[in-house]
């Protein structure tokens, strides 16, 4: 089998209008006329390649009529026809060797167009995907900037004087925390102060404690310098449950003022409990303020729940009394105080709990 001679990259443009490479610029005009004629769509439209061909001279004719791009047509023709006549010199080995090169060749131009044109795909759809997604981002803020329009507007309902009268907020659910308390403070400083029973008989000027859910923790303070034990301050850490809201809200409402004689007084939970921030949206209960002198008046709600009043003042913790101490148990007790005390101190056990834990992470 004879070797493939070299295939021409592009049809000749000289051959397409049937002229020499040393026709001048009228015969090169005159050619394409004739031949233009012969081709043109209009007389040929039983030939789907008519435009084709069209096309082809009319591309043949202006670049022969352009002097600089044909003088490279010129030299790139010259090449392919030295190129050829090597070729014919070759013996059939190193013809066969030549077109397999120029077969490779052809093969990997093939493979790298192809391999662009993927990446070109790949980059228009990763643009597409990122327009659509951009797209959908925009439409979606603009739903959610209609729901919010749509959801002030159904807060507002036309009242009888023709006034907007607000959507009253919803609650927020109860917690266990809600009306318990953390107070710090040292022991030696008030030593009276010992006992759950003194804590909870003094705390009871500002609301209703129930003692039995009082949970006290006395700790060495640790130094700074050693991990271990050094002979030092007491410090007394309480969780105190007070049975309303109002009291609770009384005493962390002072924490300034107790924070300067030494009497650290936070909310048990670690931070403001959400119902007060929710009465504050509703106008009964202003912003916390340091030694409020004023109670809060009761005010009952649309629910028909009456919130306590704060007490008018805050008593100074360097005057305790020492309580009296409690009256002996009766032997009876019924099934129902037996649940009660049960339950006290499954509590005081889980607050218990909770304390330690919390004094464990200080002290790491």
């Amino acid at each position: 089998m004879p070797p493939k001679t070299p295939e021409d990259p592009e049809q000749n443009p000289y051959d397409l209008l049937e002229i020499s490479q040393e026709a001048t610029e009228a015969e090169i005009r005159t050619a394409y006329r004739t031949r233009s004629l012969k081709v043109h769509p209009d007389r040929n439209r039983n030939d789907p390649n008519a435009a084709q061909k069209f096309h082809a001279l009319t591309t043949a004719s202006t670049l022969l009529l352009d002097p600089l791009r044909r003088l490279a047509l010129d030299a790139q023709l010259r090449l392919q026809a030295a190129k050829k006549q090597r070729f014919a010199s070759y013996d059939n080995k190193r013809k066969a060797m030549v077109s397999e090169l120029e077969e490779r060749e052809k093969e990997f131009k093939k493979a790298r167009m192809a391999k662009e044109q993927e990446r070109t795909a790949r980059e228009s759809e990763n643009t597409r995907i990122r327009e659509e997604g951009r797209r959908m981002r925009e439409q979606r803020e603009k739903e959610l900037e209609l729901q919010e329009l749509e959801r002030q507007c159904a807060r507002t309902k036309p009242g009888s004087n023709g006034t907007a009268e607000e959507e009253p907020l919803a609650p927020p659910p109860p917690s266990d925390l809600d009306t318990t308390i953390r107070i710090k403070y040292a022991l030696s400083s008030y030593p009276a102060l010992s006992t759950a029973s003194a804590l909870t008989a003094y705390l009871r000027q500002y609301g209703e404690i129930d003692e039995g859910t009082v949970v006290m923790s006395q700790k060495a303070k640790k130094s700074k310098k050693s991990k271990g034990l050094v002979d030092g301050e007491v410090i007394v850490t309480a969780l105190v449950p007070f049975n309303q809201l109002g009291a609770a809200f009384a005493v962390v409402s002072s924490a300034e003022s107790l924070k300067e004689r030494g009497i650290d007084v936070a909310w048990a939970g670690g931070s403001e409990p959400p119902i007060l921030g929710w009465l504050r949206e509703r106008g009964e209960l202003a912003g916390p303020a340091a030694n409020r002198a004023q109670p809060l008046p009761t005010k009952p709600t649309s629910e028909g729940t009456t919130f306590g009043s704060f007490p008018s003042s805050f008593p100074a913790f360097d005057e305790v009394v020492p309580p009296p101490l409690p009256p002996a148990t009766k032997a009876g007790i019924d099934y129902e105080s037996l649940t009660l005390l049960r339950m006290r101190e499954a509590e005081r056990a889980r607050l218990e709990k909770e304390i330690l834990e919390a004094e464990a992470a200080e002290g790491g």
